[in-house]
């Protein structure tokens, strides 16, 4: 089993949970983050005083698949989630020894 953590924009939640669903994926586990990488976040002006925002909104979606999967659910991801500008975000990968679903106490991929 994988798990695959993905930061996104915001507004791009909606379009990746519809196509993930479209290909039969379900289960997923979304936050709102704060965070920068090369985009470095940007400068505003608030009440005439300038400041900068480092930690930029973004939300990470987690999901845990079975080996078979990831390839088709990392492509779906990138496609749904892409715009093309920078601060699109980033997908990451980790392996998962083991899984219990707690109300039947399944483990492995049947618990996902």
């Amino acid at each position: 089993m994988k798990k695959i953590e993905a930061i996104i924009k915001p507004f791009k939640l909606e379009e990746v949970k519809d196509a993930l669903g479209e290909i039969g994926i379900e289960g997923m586990t979304v936050s709102e983050v704060k965070g920068f990488g090369r985009q470095k976040g940007h400068t505003e002006i608030y009440r005439g005083s300038e400041y900068t925002v480092d930690f930029l909104p973004k939300i990470k979606v987690e999901l845990v698949i079975v080996d078979e999967k990831l390839e088709e659910a990392i492509t779906t991801i990138v496609k749904a989630a892409k715009t093309g500008k920078i601060g699109d975000g980033k997908v990451f990968v980790s392996n998962i020894e083991e899984a219990v679903r707690i109300r039947t106490e399944e483990k492995g991929s049947s618990a996902v």
